[in-house]
């Protein structure tokens, strides 16, 4: 049994390289090219955030310090992981990254902090979901560089404390009010992210359809912008689904007609609402005369779950007033009824629907 373990080893490295060729020639492929800005010059958007990341960089790389421990947060698809690589990028520092769910125990987290060489990045995302007693061991490692660490068990259990090179820990976070004071209170910079003006989506656009080498057409980056929901995460998924219908459709460019008959397709409006939006305010006036609903009820009548619509879905109809949150439920507002083409009831044009 032994003795035929080197030829089977011998058998899987041949296999291994003649597949390492055609790995090698998809990543060169231009569908697998990252949308990812590599410095924060090419980073659209978040201009407040940017001025005093740069500020603080500077006086860091004057230093020859790291920077300081910086936690992000705010919606999903935002840039806070394209923030952090960018961060670890100017500072000439290495990224490795990791999530909160994945650190599972307290030897994880050590693993990754002793292998960290000084000035190095270490992102976290979720970190909001990081268990207490891993967030313990984050203590003394972002306030005093060191590990303090328990080894053995009962009477022969000793503590030891090991040294760690400075480094600088990114955290991001879309429900920042889920961390627990200690550890939030711990990050020397806190920067909240916001939603993308139509003219910054529609810069994002442009440079993802350069990167991709779609040309787009007067006007379409506009309407592609505009039906990003304001996230460049979305407008990015945009451009590779139009790019896809045109290159089948054997169009070299893409024209605004084709994004209409793509957004159409997609089931998206000029607004970014797509059919689930469309379907909560529908059901919310027909089903429920207009609210207020709450949301267990509101989740079982559009076969969603619960957490799907109140951080997915709810945030976006509420910054465009579709939605409102009361103590007694959601409700729909007169802009929802015009929408979807209807005629608003005379106590929603009062506002005895509060």
């Amino acid at each position: 049994m032994l003795s035929s373990l080197p030829m089977t080893l011998a058998r899987r490295t041949r296999q291994q390289s003649t597949v390492e060729p055609s790995v090698t020639a998809r990543e060169g492929d231009v569908f697998e090219q990252t949308l990812r800005p590599k410095t924060i010059a090419e980073y659209v958007g978040q201009s407040d955030i940017k001025g005093h990341l740069l500020v603080h960089m500077a006086a860091a790389r004057t230093r020859s310090e790291p920077l300081g421990h910086t936690i992000l947060h705010g919606p999903p698809g935002l840039g806070k992981t394209t923030l952090a690589h960018i961060m670890a990028h100017e500072m000439g520092s290495q990224l490795k990254v990791t999530s909160g769910p994945a650190i599972e125990k307290p030897g994880d987290l050590a693993s990754m902090l002793t292998n960290l060489q000084e000035r190095d990045v270490l992102f976290i995302d979720e970190i909001h979901r990081l268990r207490p007693v891993i967030e313990e061991v984050l203590y003394s490692a972002m306030e005093d560089y060191c590990l303090d660490l328990v080894i053995g068990k009962g009477p022969s259990a000793r503590s030891m404390r090991l040294s760690l090179k400075p480094f600088t820990l990114v955290g991001a976070t879309t429900k920042i009010g889920s961390m627990s004071a200690p550890l939030r209170d711990r990050f020397i910079h806190n920067f909240k992210l916001s939603f993308y003006t139509p003219a910054e989506m529609e810069q994002i656009v442009l440079r993802s359809s350069r990167i991709l080498g779609v040309p787009l057409e007067d006007g379409a980056a506009d309407l592609i912008g505009v039906s990003s929901r304001a996230t460049p995460r979305i407008g990015n998924r945009l451009v590779r689904a139009i790019r896809d219908f045109a290159q089948v459709g054997g169009e070299a460019r893409i024209s605004l007609d084709r994004v209409r008959t793509t957004l159409e397709a997609l089931g998206i409006d000029d607004r970014g609402l797509d059919r689930t939006d469309r379907l909560i305010l529908q059901s919310i006036i027909q089903k429920f005369g207009g609210g207020p609903v709450g949301l267990s009820t509101l989740a079982a009548a559009t076969a969603e779950e619960e957490e799907t619509l109140e951080d997915v879905y709810e945030p976006y109809l509420l910054q465009q007033g579709y939605l409102q949150r009361t103590p007694k439920g959601r409700i729909v507002t007169p802009h929802a009824y015009s929408l979807l083409g209807l005629a608003v009831p005379e106590s929603v044009q009062k506002g005895l629907f509060v």
